[in-house]
């Protein structure tokens, strides 16, 4: 399957999977590039050691690492250790990327800016985005209130206006053939993966994750401020998380005032934590979009990469699926 971000990137799929904090590590990011397209290392609000040893994770494979932009713009000095690895690409997310442009541009490296409405996209082009990620809102962990359905073309329409050799990747709700078909149609050049991805066998996910997200439909995955609140995360207002409704956001839900004060929110950590280290899947918090009605198993990312785009190039031939 050829698109503009197979021969931008020299990758053999228009895959590229998402920089999911704490659970995109090295092994992950090697294994979706080994199986022809790019893996993204999870920067997320910015460990250094961590980051070190997950490069060191993915050997000599060609990836990539993203953040969120807000928490880098409060260790600025993360950016230049990540690009002494040479990665192939930064993406960044929530918060302006002008600030981060040229270093990363100047050290070689593709400049992927997500965004999630139409004012970030015109933001992502004035600071010379070579890739845009239009993120709607079906995706897990955060995003804003555009459907991934109508935000896509919207920003293919825009860009073929205003920045033709910038490309575009659908991100939220992508969890098969189908939905990798459907983005191209709506104009995209490739697709972003991350719900599907924490469910390979290369992802750092808590013992009783993936299990619980097998159990799940897509109906589970609500949008909550609770598991920012309970990690005292200060996100700007407009974005939520989506993640797995289960006892702990059913206790908080509405309640996140509550939840704020000290001696309650100290608790309710400890409650958290030691549930997330423990595999108590009720009383901790598991990000994950609506895709989650779609996966039924864990797999290698090998595997989920290639059925996808076997299914999708299937699909778009006319053929059927099984």
């Amino acid at each position: 399957m050829r698109t503009r971000l197979t021969e931008r990137l020299g990758i053999e799929h228009p895959v590229i999977s998402a920089p999911m904090g704490f659970v995109a590590g090295g092994r992950l990011a090697a294994a979706v590039t080994a199986a022809g397209g790019l893996g993204l290392i999870g920067g997320g609000y910015g460990d250094a050691e961590w980051l070190e040893r997950e490069f060191a994770s993915a050997g000599n494979a060609r990836v990539g690492c993203g953040f969120i932009t807000w928490s880098l713009a409060r260790q600025p000095l993360l950016l230049a250790k990540v690009l002494a690895h040479a990665p192939a690409a930064i993406m960044l997310s929530f918060g302006a990327p002008a600030p981060f442009a040229y270093p990363i541009k100047e050290a070689g490296a593709l400049l992927v800016c997500q965004v999630q409405n139409m004012a970030h996209a015109r933001e992502a082009v004035a600071a010379g985005a070579d890739i845009v990620v239009a993120q709607g809102t079906e995706a897990g962990g955060h995003s804003e209130t555009r459907t991934t359905f109508t935000l896509v073309p919207e920003i293919a329409d825009y860009l073929a206006k205003m920045a033709p050799d910038t490309l575009l990747i659908a991100a939220g709700g992508v969890g098969d053939g189908r939905g990798l078909a459907a983005a191209l149609m709506l104009g995209a050049d490739g697709v972003l993966l991350g719900s599907r991805l924490l469910m390979s066998e290369e992802a750092l996910v808590p013992p009783g994750f993936q299990d619980a997200v097998v159990r799940a439909d897509g109906d589970a995955a609500i949008k909550t401020r609770v598991l920012d609140v309970v990690r005292g995360l200060d996100w700007p207002p407009e974005i939520t998380g989506r993640a797995l409704r289960n006892r702990f956001v059913a206790d908080w839900q509405g309640r996140e005032a509550a939840l704020a004060e000290p001696v309650t929110a100290a608790r309710e950590l400890r409650r958290f934590t030691q549930a997330r280290d423990t595999g108590d899947t009720e009383n901790t918090g598991i990000f994950i979009g609506e895709v989650a009605g779609l996966i039924r198993d864990v797999q290698p990312a090998d595997t989920i990469v290639r059925a996808m785009v076997a299914d999708a190039e299937n699909l778009i031939a006319g053929r059927r699926v099984q």
